[in-house]
């Protein structure tokens, strides 16, 4: 069974058809589903592009989303989806077939996982993966809000909140919605995030898999420096701030007069939403994370060592570390070393380890040089076709 029907399956039941050709109703058992859009003579199946999404604002709010992407997203009703499922976006490049949710002669589109890091959001990969989407139709790249951030942040998960336990949480998602990814990307915490869900499971991940460790290293995390980023002093600040306030600009400013920079305060303060329903007149805003899960995941991520399995790699893997050339802090001389000998003892078929180097860029490598970044990447999705 193909993926989306696998995925159809799951969330509506067995059975999806195309019951009314003008308004592009797809009914999946019981379930009525209708496409916001108005059909052109040139309309017809496979649709170009699909975008779904899954999220869980409340303990209450149980839903998948499913869109069209032409323009614009056009909005369909709610399903159910599966109890704890994690917040998540799927990006599908035009050619991904719609028909494979109802034809499971089609194949599954390769797939890309992409992860974000501590105090971050699947919106972090939004623009980025829409590029890699326009550029590889034939893909599909899933976004995911981890444990404690962002929509995912409402779901009850049990502890420890560590390194191993979020990478559990990803490869139970994927298991879910019954994909196989090939290339996992994983940015500073999601690095040793996507390490670590190699390490843990065979299945369901593709062999071969690339993984990309975005300005990570597997071993022990140095903070910051001076005029750097400090995550556990961010996340100790944000731990004194009142769950509701009245004004991101004094978020901002607070964090710019406790010495964090511009650019990680603004970043920051994308972590809050507005109160109240959409349309109303509330000015106030609540953090979407849980800063307390945050806070254990972040030590975790201090103290998780995966130097064993980087340097003893099962076949078919290949492990990607990218460096920005401006976050020197991060890669101590006996990390490039461990890195470079770890290239020159792994395997060369279809695995392996590979150091890259992103010039003009920090720390948030896709948001200091995307187009670098984009050019570093692609290698990992090219010859590969659905």
């Amino acid at each position: 069974m193909s993926a989306f029907s696998n995925f159809t399956a799951l969330i509506c039941g067995e059975g999806a058809t195309v019951v009314n050709t003008s308004e592009k109703r797809l009914k999946f058992g019981s379930v009525s589903c209708r496409f916001n859009w108005r059909p052109r003579q040139s309309d017809s199946f496979p649709i170009s592009r699909l975008a779904l999404s899954g999220s869980r604002r409340t303990a209450q709010d149980k839903n998948v989303r499913m869109a069209l992407v032409e323009e614009r997203l056009g909005r369909v009703r709610d399903v159910d989806a599966p109890p704890g499922i994690l917040a998540f976006d799927l990006v599908q490049g035009e050619l991904v077939k719609w028909g494979s949710t109802i034809d499971k002669s089609i194949p599954d589109p390769p797939t890309a996982v992409l992860l974000h890091g501590i105090l971050g959001s699947r919106k972090n990969w939004g623009t980025f993966s829409r590029k890699l989407a326009l550029e590889f139709p034939a893909w599909q790249f899933l976004l995911v809000d981890l444990r404690c951030h962002g929509d995912s942040a409402s779901i009850s998960k049990r502890g420890p909140h560590t390194v191993a336990s979020t990478a559990l949480d990803v490869l139970k998602l994927v298991a879910q919605l019954r994909i196989t990814p090939r290339v996992l990307v994983g940015h500073s915490f999601g690095g040793k995030v996507v390490l670590s869900m190699v390490e843990q499971a065979a299945k369901p991940l593709a062999r071969p898999v690339k993984v990309w460790v975005l300005d990570a290293t597997t071993g022990k995390v140095r903070a910051g420096g001076d005029g750097d980023d400090h995550p556990a002093e961010l996340i100790s600040f944000l731990r004194k701030m009142p769950n509701e306030v009245s004004s991101k600009r004094d978020i901002v400013n607070a964090l710019i007069q406790e010495g964090f920079s511009t650019d990680v305060a603004q970043w920051v303060v994308t972590n809050l939403r507005p109160n109240g329903t959409p349309g109303s007149l509330s000015s106030r805003f609540s953090w979407v994370f849980d800063l307390e899960g945050i806070s254990e995941m972040y030590h975790s991520y201090e103290e998780t060592n995966l130097w064993r399995f980087v340097e003893n790699l099962p076949r078919g893997v290949h492990v990607n570390f990218l460096k920005a050339e401006r976050s020197l802090h991060r890669w101590a001389l006996e990390d490039l070393q461990r890195i470079h000998a770890a290239e020159e003892l792994a395997a060369d078929e279809a695995g392996g380890v590979e150091m890259h180097v992103l010039k003009d860029a920090g720390h948030w490598v896709h948001a200091d040089n995307p187009d670098g970044l984009f050019k570093i990447l692609s290698s990992s999705f090219q010859g590969l076709k659905a």
